[in-house]
């Protein structure tokens, strides 16, 4: 069956000038003139709203897509600002990106205490999908209390 979500790794807000690496996630500074946040937007959502394309998931393909997203006073994404600043290999990443990011919630920017309207960088990594268990392929299961696994 085909998966309908993204196996997505939300790595990092990517920082001007800095290449993505295992750095801790970091925010960048605001692309657009305007003030620079006290606190910057935080994400809200339990699970990223972002689907899996089925004709790439077929294919075991993978792409990350950066987006660049505006969020208003009340931490809600505004559509029409949304753009794809770095696309990936593949347009229909990049579509179900786009698509997805509408549904992001965010506790918004702050400045002095106040929220603030901001826009910054949002990467969306999608793995290669993890192939199922072959028939006959065994699993570790947990045991029972005081049992170990041979």
């Amino acid at each position: 069956m085909v998966r309908s979500h993204f196996l997505l790794a939300l790595a990092a807000l990517i920082t001007a000038g800095c290449s993505r690496t295992d750095a801790p996630p970091r925010m960048p500074p605001p692309q657009d003139s305007g003030p620079r946040p006290d606190e910057m937007p935080a994400l809200l959502n339990a699970e990223l709203p972002f689907r899996y394309p089925a004709e790439l998931y077929a294919r075991k393909a993978q792409g990350n897509v950066t987006l660049k997203l505006f969020i208003d006073r009340d931490g809600r994404v505004l559509p029409d600002s949304t753009r794809v600043d770095e696309p990936s290999a593949f347009a229909a990443f990049d579509t179900a990106a786009v698509k997805g990011a509408r549904e992001l919630r965010f506790v918004p920017a702050k400045l002095h205490g106040e929220a603030i309207p901001f826009s910054f960088f949002f990467p969306v990594f999608s793995p290669p999908p993890a192939p199922p268990p072959l028939p006959g392929h065994f699993t570790l299961q947990p045991v029972g209390r005081g049992s170990h696994p041979v």
